[in-house]
Parts: structure tokens; C-alpha cells; sequence
């Protein structure tokens, strides 16, 4: 353990442990308190319950954030594939087409204005 010590219940071995926790069942039984309620009466305490619960706005706004933040972040992990999932990477062309990413080997044409290198050249030659 971390830094505590065990005491009482957790310092007895198991087997002590399971012999004091029996006897309190038997007991219960022998008692007659085991099973107090009927199962109809038991169904109405458990109703009775969650309605009290349900009333306490704070309680039930907290569960509520809690369980839409786990189902957010469920659906991103579904949503964003993982690098390693992805067979290859795709780019975007010009005409809005999808193509293969170009390899950092692969060296792209330049894509001039006829205009432009006309005047580039005219500038060179005037030099």
C-alpha cells in the first residue's frame, strides 16, 4: 500500500475476512430482515428514489454533462481516423478533383502566366 498501514478488517487474512462476513448474512436470515419488503414494495422505494433524485436539477444537469461528454468524445474518436488508418494522403487539384499527393521527390512543373514570362524575358533582354 501507499503509505497507510492496514488495519482492522484489511489486516486479517482472507480467510478470517470471508468467516465474519458470512455470519452477518446468516445472521440477517436468522433475524428475519434479509428480505423485509415484497418485491412490489421494493419497486415503489426504488420509483420513490429516482423521483427524488430526478428533482435536484444540479445533480441531474451534472449527470447529463458528464454523459454528453463521453459520447463527444466517443464520436470524435470514430470520426478523426488515425494516421496509421489512412492508406495514403489525398490532395486537392486545382479543378476541385481529389489526386494523389505528390511524393517530396517528385518535382511539380511550374504553372507560368504566358504574359508574365513574356515580360520577364523582354525585362532580361533590355538589361
Amino acid at each position: 500500500m501507499t503509505g497507510k498501514s492496514r488495519r482492522g478488517f484489511a489486516s486479517m487474512d482472507p480467510a478470517r475476512q470471508k468467516e465474519i462476513a458470512s455470519r452477518g448474512g446468516r445472521a440477517a436470515h436468522e433475524k428475519g430482515t434479509a428480505h423485509e419488503w415484497s418485491s412490489d414494495e421494493a419497486r415503489h422505494a426504488g420509483r420513490k428514489g429516482g423521483v427524488t433524485v430526478s428533482r435536484d436539477r444540479a445533480h441531474m444537469a451534472a449527470i447529463g454533462r458528464e454523459g454528453g461528454e463521453s459520447r463527444s468524445a466517443a464520436a470524435r474518436q470514430t470520426r478523426q481516423p488515425k494516421a496509421a488508418d489512412r492508406e495514403m494522403m489525398l490532395t486537392v487539384t486545382r479543378d476541385g478533383g481529389n489526386g494523389v499527393a505528390p511524393s517530396p521527390t517528385t518535382a511539380r512543373p511550374s504553372i507560368r502566366n504566358s504574359d508574365s514570362a513574356r515580360a520577364e524575358t523582354e525585362v532580361r533582354s533590355a538589361m
